[in-house]
């Protein structure tokens, strides 16, 4: 149950805190006064969506705050223990904070979570009717779903939607690989010829490198051999004085050898002309080497061309940067064209899981069916006795199920048919006024309640389009559920507000020092609760005789 709602700088409320019973509770107040923007904050903290207006006016941000007292649970436990939320013997704080940018923050227990996580908890917390929520009856999806609560369907479901996932995504990817496979027999014999064009070029990766390093030395040979040659020559050749350069070396070597025997700073020139001998012998055979494997070779030029050629035309057909990209093209390709068996024996198991998961969906859909036409009946009588107890007594209601096309909720379809007199029932969408649509949901809504283990359900002036004795009677409904379940009902009727043992007044203030419209809630004492069910009764002018009427209708409460 809802045992606290804290609510700051959202919209007209500057600032309020406030506890609620259990039981029944009703909240009244001038048309204006809030109650849409009370039951808008506790929206927002369960998960609606954030807006920048929510703000009042010269604040920072808005908080709203709600504490709940839960009895344990074992799905509560594991959406908590998903979430990283730490739980507190079945107590839970919500709280909703929003920015001025209308950005927003979450938490439950002060663990931070995302508005998926509370509107996951607020599907187990609280069931909100709005006024706009009768319209929903003619909805077939929320006439499956009041079906499905009362024959307790809710595991079938689950099952059902996991069955329809699943067959939907093995569906899904048995037609992918179909599609390659159509794609790669549409495209072989143009990526067969591609393939073959890259396997017979041999491509080997830095090719190309090594290629334009070599087509520029064939291109240089002859210059490179007459260089090289040419630094033969002059190692070989002989000075002024009939003297080769490695003869000048020698004979300087040994005359200063021969010298450093009485002087001995001259051993260290000897040493060192003998060093620059030997570095020039390697220089010489180095460059004799390298003079002897530069090929002068006008066929090998042409061959290495060709092949630089080749390289590049495929680089430029096929948009490739370097052989790199043309090696992971040609065994991409070979993929394709070669590895089809392992698409065909893909192909084969999908089908197999897709014909599973159609049979497991079939058997819960069967299943499903079969319970909704067993519960039927019995739902159908037990929505005629509760609406005729609102003041329709010849009214009837029944539940069809009808076949529809598979689905994640099965292969059924739900439709209601209502007749207020009793003859010629019809879809309830089309026939039911706006009162007896009033009675029809609220009928539902205490049905959900007995079939559901919803801690909290409020009523945002479900009593809409009705009056005096049927007024009492929803009222009566409303109270009834409110001995098993929290039940807050906001309402404009005297009838229904005179039920309940907790009466809470929403009303509007100009603050005089802003002239700034600000809204409140309290809880009336009974003397309070005897004026405001009295102003309900005569309107503008307070009467002696409402409140005496006030008087009588809190008395047989």
């Amino acid at each position: 149950m809802l045992s606290r709602l804290l609510v700051k700088n959202y919209v007209l409320i500057d600032s309020l805190e406030i506890d609620f019973p259990e039981g029944l509770i009703i909240i009244t107040g001038q048309t204006g006064a809030g109650k849409s923007i009370l039951l808008g904050a506790l929206s927002l903290v369960m998960g609606a969506k954030a807006d920048a207006a929510m703000v009042s006016e010269e604040a920072d941000n808005c908080v709203v705050e709600a504490e709940f007292d839960v009895a344990p649970s074992e799905s509560l436990r594991l959406l908590l223990e998903d979430n990283e939320v730490e739980s507190d013997e079945g107590h839970l704080i919500v709280r909703r904070v929003v920015n001025r940018s209308g950005r927003s923050r979450a938490f439950i227990n002060d663990s931070p979570v995302s508005v998926s996580v509370l509107q996951e908890l607020s599907s187990r917390l609280i069931d909100i009717h709005s006024q706009h929520q009768t319209l929903m009856l003619s909805d077939k999806d929320f006439q499956m779903d009041v079906l499905d609560h009362f024959a307790g369907n809710g595991d079938l479901r689950a099952c059902c939607a996991d069955a329809w996932k699943e067959l939907s995504e093995r569906r899904a990817e048995l037609r992918k690989v179909e599609g390659r496979i159509a794609a790669l027999s549409a495209e072989r014999d143009y990526n067969e010829a591609q393939y073959r064009q890259l396997e017979s070029a041999g491509l080997k990766e830095g090719e190309l490198a090594a290629l334009e390093e070599e087509q520029k030395q064939l291109a240089n040979a002859e210059d490179i051999k007459m260089s090289l040659g040419t630094v033969e020559e002059l190692f070989a050749s002989s000075s002024g004085e009939g003297m080769s350069l490695d003869y000048i070396l020698k004979e300087s070597d040994r005359l200063l050898s021969k010298a450093g025997k009485y002087l001995p700073s001259v051993s260290e020139l000897a040493e060192r002309v003998d060093s620059c001998r030997r570095e020039l012998d390697d220089i010489l055979s180095d460059v004799q080497t390298l003079n002897s494997r530069v090929d002068v070779s006008a066929d090998r030029l042409e061959q290495v061309e060709d092949r630089m050629s080749l390289i590049y035309g495929l680089l430029k057909k096929h948009s490739c940067a370097d052989e790199a990209e043309l090696i992971a093209l040609r065994d991409r390709l070979s993929e394709e064209l070669f590895d089809s068996t392992r698409l065909l024996e893909q192909k084969d198991e999908l089908a197999r899981q897709v014909s599973e998961a159609e049979s497991r969906l079939e058997q819960y859909a069967t299943a499903l069916h079969e319970s909704r036409v067993a519960a039927a009946d019995g739902f159908s009588e037990s929505m005629t006795s509760s609406v005729r107890s609102l003041e329709l007594p010849y009214a009837v209601f029944a539940a069809d199920v009808l076949d529809a096309p598979v689905s994640a909720s099965g292969r059924d379809t739900v439709m209601f048919r209502f007749s207020a007199t009793g003859r010629n029932m019809t879809d309830m969408a089309k026939c039911a006024s706006g009162g007896e649509m009033s009675r029809i949901m609220l009928a539902l809504k205490a049905m959900k309640a007995r079939y559901t283990e919803m801690p909290t359900m409020i009523f945002d002036e479900i009593d809409t389009g009705v009056s005096g004795s049927v007024a009492d009677k929803m009222g009566t409904m409303i109270c009834d559920m409110g001995r098993y379940m929290q039940v807050f009902a906001i309402t404009h009727l005297p009838q229904v507000a005179a039920k309940g043992s907790a009466h809470y007044l929403v009303s509007k203030e100009i603050d005089p020092s802003t002239s700034k419209a600000v809204s409140s809630i309290s809880r009336l004492d009974d003397k309070d609760r005897i004026m405001e069910v009295a102003r309900m009764l005569s309107g503008s002018v307070l009467t002696e005789a409402a409140v005496e009427n006030a008087k009588s209708l809190l008395s047989l409460n």
